[in-house]
């Protein structure tokens, strides 16, 4: 195995020849708004030039999940480029924060809260984890092998991920707050960020709550460094690489999820190489 070995270190920079190109829906996003990319970058570079504040606070949670500031940095400008605009000031995102401690939300698809749907039999594999990050990667993975695109039980499912058909309440894909998080990882990193910043442990009885800690840009920072530290973890663990200063490199895995199915995937690829005399 790859961790036998120290970690092959990954350089800071970006050694793809040609830019890849930008996901349509990212493109057809930012059509939709009326603005560009260009202007969506500038907003939330404004955001955090303007506001020493937030940078301060940056900079401490960074340092708590023994990260570089530039991890935080990255996934927060590469999200609010791609995904959606930044608020102008940091206010604001508090004053969303409150609105969703008043409104009326649940985690469930047709009428079955997740809290239910996770007691089906098939999750049964699950039912000894304890560990947050564990549990919902489990229950995932049951989703996608026993429900996703099929018909259980009378219920069709859609072909969509477990995050995007239970956990957004106003509309699949939806992601919150200064770091663009979505439930169902600030569910796995309940309790990460308990332990490195004790913050309570997220319910999944209580969408209110996950909400408004995703909103709230001094609960949501923890949950932003602790994503990106499970990130940096998983490639060292198992495919053998230190990513801790690409901050390109880990704001990608910040948008695009799954860091452990992806680091399992490339030592896959890695191992087929080595075999082929290739490494």
């Amino acid at each position: 195995m790859a961790t036998a070995n120290a970690a092959t270190m990954v350089p800071p920079g970006n050694r793809n020849s040609v830019q890849p190109d930008i996901p349509g829906a990212s493109s057809r996003r930012t059509q939709a708004t009326n603005t560009s990319f260009q202007a969506k970058y500038r907003k939330v570079y404004a955001l955090l030039q303007n506001d020493a504040e937030l940078r301060a606070k940056i900079r401490k949670v960074a340092a708590a999940y023994d990260i570089d500031p530039m991890h935080i940095v990255g996934a927060i400008v590469g999200e609010h480029t791609y995904n959606v605009d930044a608020y102008d000031r940091l206010q604001t995102y508090y004053v969303k924060a409150m609105s969703y401690l008043s409104s009326k939300l649940t985690f469930a698809y047709e009428g079955e809260d997740v809290s239910d749907f996770v007691e089906r039999p098939q999750f049964q594999k699950c039912a000894g984890i304890t560990d947050s990050y564990d549990l919902w990667e489990c229950r995932e993975q049951v989703w996608n092998h026993s429900f996703r695109g099929k018909t259980v039980g009378g219920t069709s499912f859609p072909n969509d991920r477990f995050g995007a058909t239970f956990f957004q309440p106003y509309y699949a894909g939806q992601t919150f707050g200064l770091g663009q998080l979505n439930p169902l990882t600030a569910l796995q990193m309940s309790d990460l960020v308990h332990k490195v910043s004790g913050l309570p442990e997220l319910d999944v009885n209580d969408p209110n709550t996950v909400y408004n800690t995703i909103m709230d840009p001094d609960l949501t920072l923890p949950y932003v460094a602790a994503t990106i530290r499970k990130s940096i973890d998983a490639y060292n663990s198992i495919a053998g690489f230190d990513i801790s200063h690409n901050p390109g490199l880990t704001a990608t895995l910040y948008n695009v999820g799954n860091p452990e199915q992806r680091a399992y995937a490339l030592e896959e690829e890695n191992e087929k190489r080595r075999a082929a005399g290739e490494a």
